[in-house]
């Protein structure tokens, strides 16, 4: 019998330091911490030749966020604190080869933590792990296309493969991946949009016709109100926070709806700036509300009412009654659905002192150009489309969207992602684009819905999966409920994972087993001698190129376009008439072949070859709402349910500093105070008397749901400003904890950010 398998990052701790959370973000913190992840992990030339051509006209897109770039015009210096570590992680000269996984047996690779398994470097070869095996081994290329190729092609039921796509693909790789699924049989198209913000895209389709946002980078510079509401663009995507200063010089007041109070939301020194590293740096938030965990609604509810009030007693001026007339439909629904709640008890309900949740409405009364900006704590809980239409409806109350410096931003937490489902990485077939394919490539796509991410890891469980694919990502840690996902990848016969690096979902396998090296983004890509770029979509839907400059760590590695069609030809031998290698010796022929079965991409090879590349299509920032009715829709939205019982907490899990999604860049939440070790829970002070809890005592957190008890063990408590009944982790080390049946009504998205949990002490 082998050794055991750790499907959960390992429960050791590595010595923690806590100090005072931070005051400022950004400044010379921010440059130092830079300057060692790139010249400690690529060198001091090498790394800074590197970083020149990070999101340059001419250069390669970030592999982290998706936050935009300028139109126009680019500093020498484009890139903020976690693109440099991005780069250094992709561009690190450490290897993981033939040697590498000789020392190692799969074992023994699972008592690593997820940053000790980043940090073993770039994947050199193809390799394959075998039954009877505990160590990977390389193989060829051709022989791993020929195996896989042979194994889906002998399923009886296509629909028993998954695909699941990361967000770091570009758009030629995912056209591609999802045209070789469908010609398979199978939409069967899982990605991390169905963890993150599927919830945005419901949510926004229904009522402005368009599944993602209105605004342009732009559009901040104009605002007069933008409200950040669960999200911490500090760590996440810190390039937000110079448009916030700008916008803040501009006269913008910026109002922050947030459980924690994070730094990157209370003042910022811009790294780039020498005046900034001298000063106080610029105040970021006017008001801060800091609201209970999910209880969003009741606050946007509150103050949706105080606006009716005032535009009463003003008797008009509050409202843009025209717009609501001309361009909406449904507020009378919304106003029956208002009269029904008290405002002392959704000021209650919200956790904020009622004098703040008017100085919040006093703001945007006044104001026509307001933004509302969100990420993952607004779409991360059984509620969270009802979040994502009460956005909306504020917005639509003031007329705000459709106009300069007015609208809708869910902020995308992965480079391409948007543009992955722009080009068809979806579950759900649009029949329009079925149409197009079938015109295009001579080929009928299947109809039914296939497996979003919840779904597929339940269809693993129950025996109805044979083979799960995935082109990059690390599915097992970015998914809810780890040991359920990981049992369900156990009884695949066969998993393939198209990766840049080392992590846990390698080790969590089926009965085979391959890892498919790839380029990163930093490196130069030839097909037939002749250099490619790739292009990506990024949050406000400019599309634009990509192209790396570095030789490969590896003569081994392969593209993800070329990869994908050389897993098509060795799959449907015979079957298809598409010319998968056609397609990708030349990545203009995959933009072609976007461009004549994907509305938007017109002239794609042309435009894209402009500095900037172009926008898509976005009907609702021209007040074109593509909807049933071809007008905006209010909606009437439910209040969370969460009753919590006698020691039990609303938990949520959040990032640190140190890491981007799963990507754990260091052991260290600089701006929260938390040093050397993630196995934490942040808890407020009256909490932790009420339990009878010191600091850094140690716990194990239980979550319970329909009879299932999921436990992540030992962590360590710190008092944290943080609203009572409320507590965060970090994943993905609490994902444990999020029960994958409990998702989102309509997106199916994990509840990730409103677990309820019980806190058991170990002393």
């Amino acid at each position: 019998m082998g050794k055991r398998i750790f499907v959960q990052p390992p429960a050791k701790f590595t010595g923690i330091k806590l100090t005072e959370p931070q005051q400022v973000s950004g400044g010379i913190p921010a440059i130092m911490s830079s300057m060692k992840h790139i010249f400690g992990e690529v060198g001091v030339m090498d790394g800074t030749r590197t970083m020149l051509r990070l999101n340059q006209f001419n250069g390669f897109d970030c592999p982290g966020c998706a936050w935009p770039d300028p139109d126009d015009h680019r500093s020498t210096v484009e890139f903020c604190e976690n693109g440099a570590k991005a780069v250094a992680e992709e561009a690190t000269v450490a290897r993981v080869d033939e040697d590498f996984f000789a020392k190692y047996s799969v074992a023994e690779l699972s008592e690593m933590s997820d940053y000790e398994l980043g940090k073993s470097g770039r994947i050199t070869h193809p390799f394959r792990l075998v039954p009877g095996d505990d160590h990977y081994r390389p193989v060829s290329w051709e022989q791993a296309f020929g195996d896989i190729g042979s194994t889906l092609s002998r399923l009886d039921d296509p629909n028993r493969a998954v695909f699941y796509t990361s967000g770091r693909t570009s758009n030629e790789a995912a056209f591609l991946y999802q045209l070789f699924a469908r010609h398979f049989g199978t939409n069967n198209l899982p990605d991390c949009s169905n963890m993150c913000h599927e919830s945005s895209g419901a949510g926004l389709s229904e009522t402005v016709g368009i599944g993602k946002g209105s605004v342009t980078l732009d559009d901040f510079y104009k605002a007069e109100v933008i409200m950040i509401m669960g999200q911490n663009p500090g760590t996440n995507h810190p390039r937000m926070l110079t448009a916030l200063q700008k916008a803040k010089k501009n006269g913008a007041k910026v109002i922050t709806v947030n459980p924690l109070r994070e730094t990157g939301l209370v003042r910022f020194k811009h790294p780039q700036h020498p005046t900034d590293l001298v000063s106080s740096g610029t105040s970021i938030t006017d008001l801060y509300l800091q609201v209970r965990i999910n209880a969003d609604v009741p606050l946007l509810k509150a103050i949706m009412k105080i606006l009716l009030e005032k535009d009463e007693a003003m008797g008009g001026g509050v409202l843009d009654h025209d717009f609501i007339a001309s361009h909406t439909t449904g507020f009378s629904t919304l106003l029956e659905d208002l009269a029904t709640y008290s405002l002392e008890d959704l000021i209650s309900q919200a956790g904020i002192p009622a004098e703040q949740v008017h100085k919040a409405a006093g703001l945007l009364a006044a104001k026509e150009r307001i933004i509302v900006c969100w990420a993952m704590g607004l779409t991360q809980h059984r509620n969270a489309v009802d979040n994502i239409r009460e956005v909306v409806n504020l917005l639509l109350m003031k007329g705000s969207i459709g106009k300069p410096g007015a609208g809708t931003c869910p902020v995308r937490g992965h480079s391409n992602v948007q543009g992955d489902r722009t080009v068809g990485i979806w579950e759900r077939l649009r029949p329009s684009f079925g149409v197009a394919l079938e015109k295009e490539f001579g080929f009928v796509p299947p109809s039914p819905d296939g497996y979003d991410t919840v779904n597929a890891i339940r269809a693993m469980n129950e025996g109805k999966v044979d083979v799960f694919m995935a082109l990059g990502g690390n599915f097992l840690s970015a998914a809810p409920d780890t040991e359920t996902t990981a049992r369900g990848l156990m009884k695949c016969d066969l998993t393939v994972h198209v990766s840049t690096k080392l992590n846990r979902s390698h080790l969590v396998h089926g009965r085979v087993s391959y890892i498919l090296p790839c380029l990163g983004r930093t490196e130069a890509d030839y097909q037939e001698g002749q250099a490619q770029f790739v292009t990506v979509e990024n949050s406000t839907g400019v599309v634009h190129k990509s192209k790396g400059g570095k030789p490969p760590v590896s003569g081994h590695l392969l593209s993800e376009p070329r990869i994908v069609a050389e897993l098509a030809r060795a799959t449907l031998t015979g079957d298809s008439r598409v010319a998968w290698k056609y397609l990708a010796d030349d990545y203009d022929r995959i933009r072609d072949a976007i461009e004549r079965t994907i509305p938007g991409f017109e002239k794609y090879n042309e435009r894209v070859r402009k500095a900037g590349g172009f926008y898509l299509p976005n009907g609702a920032r021209n007040r074109e709402f593509h909807t049933r009715t071809g007008k905006a829709v209010f909606t009437k939205n439910k209040l969370p349910d969460h009753m919590l019982e006698e020691g039990q907490f609303l938990m949520m899990t959040i990032r640190s500093h140190d890491q981007y999604n799963t990507t754990i860049y260091g052991l260290h939440d600089r701006y929260r105070g938390i040093h050397n070790e993630r196995r934490v829970i942040l808890i407020s002070q009256p909490d932790m008397k009420t339990m009878g809890l010191e600091k850094l005592d140690e716990v194990d957190l239980i979550s319970e749901y329909d009879g299932e008890i999921r436990t992540a063990k030992s962590f360590l408590v710190v008092p944290y400003d943080i609203p009572e009944k409320c507590v965060a982790t970090y994943f993905p080390e609490a994902n444990v904890l999020v029960p994958s049946r409990k998702a989102a009504r309509i997106s199916n998205t994990p509840i990730s950010k409103s677990v309820v949990i019980r806190i058991v002490s170990k002393s």
